[in-house]
């Protein structure tokens, strides 16, 4: 067992530092275990392991000798035969390595990139064009600044919380929307195949635990609803206003449509001598040209 010993201590480690600066001819000078120093026609110097695979010889390159010294090129030739006692190939084995650090790399994009992307695969159909600057300026006044730069990989519970816990008691109602904003994007993400994992900022079953309902922070209160028999009245006082804004308001009153349908609304929405207004459907890309009877009476600019 000793004489196996020395002679395996024969057959690796031939090379020393001097042997290397001597070696100056063209050709292949072993160190044993497979490890061999190259030397070029141009006189250039690189490690190269050789391993038989299949019954053939293989050379793989370890890099040029000013880079990698004797030392780590010995470890490296370990680490490939134990690769080779493993029935791996080291070349393959290497091949994969790169390819997943390339992919890694890849995937190293930031929570404002995911952001961004998400925003602009979107836009087209959001229905208000205001809805992309909306997201746009939330999630740049109070997400971006915590995790803006972070890859969305990395964002945990953690990190959530640090965008949410300052604006949480005190404006529940952009927090409530920033938090669903966070989670929308980590989720495209994840789809995308840019992080894995739970979604740090789902709040059913997670972010529920850790921080109070919005309801319980702040009791919203609601504007009261005018009596009906007031109507004709607030009309005639609204009418003495100047301004684009009572015309809408009033505009929205006659027509019976939320705020953002009227703020939305388009000209070539409008038959002013028909007196109706064409709105589409909620969440078209397309306006739809198909008449809404409820806004039909009165849905004129006019007064």
């Amino acid at each position: 067992m000793i004489v196996d010993w020395i002679k395996m201590a024969r057959i690796i480690g031939k090379l020393t530092a001097l042997k290397i600066n001597k070696a100056n001819r063209p050709g292949m000078y072993g160190d044993g275990g497979g490890l061999y120093l190259r030397v070029t026609d141009e006189g250039a110097k690189n490690w190269v392991f050789r391993f038989m695979l299949n019954g053939r010889a293989r050379w793989m390159g370890m890099g040029p000798l000013h880079t990698v010294t004797l030392a780590e090129a010995r470890k490296r030739a370990g680490d490939h035969r134990l690769r080779r006692h493993d029935g791996i190939d080291p070349i393959e084995a290497r091949r994969v390595e790169r390819q997943q650090a390339r992919l890694d790399a890849a995937k190293a994009i930031t929570f404002k990139e995911c952001a961004d992307n998400y925003i602009k695969a979107h836009r087209a159909g959001w229905r208000n064009g205001k809805h992309a600057g909306q997201w746009e300026a939330t999630l740049a006044t109070y997400a971006e600044p915590v995790i803006g730069k972070l890859s969305v990989q990395s964002i945990d519970t953690a990190l959530v919380l640090k965008v949410l816990e300052p604006i949480w008691t005190t404006k529940p109602e952009t927090a409530g929307r920033v938090r669903g904003r966070i989670e929308v994007i980590l989720d495209w993400a994840k789809v995308r195949g840019y992080r894995a994992g739970e979604n740090p900022a789902r709040w059913r079953g997670h972010l529920d635990k850790l921080l109070p309902a919005r309801g319980k922070v702040r009791r919203v209160e609601h504007h009261a609803a005018l009596p009906y028999a007031e109507l004709p009245g607030f009309l005639a006082a609204l009418r003495e206003q100047e301004g684009i804004a009572a015309s809408a308001l009033e505009f929205t009153i006659l027509t019976a449509a939320r705020t953002g349908e009227t703020i939305g609304a388009r000209w070539n929405e409008l038959d002013l001598l028909a007196k109706t207004w064409t709105v589409p459907a909620p969440g078209s890309i397309v306006r739809s040209r198909a008449r809404h009877p409820r806004r039909d009476a009165g849905a004129s600019l006019r007064r």
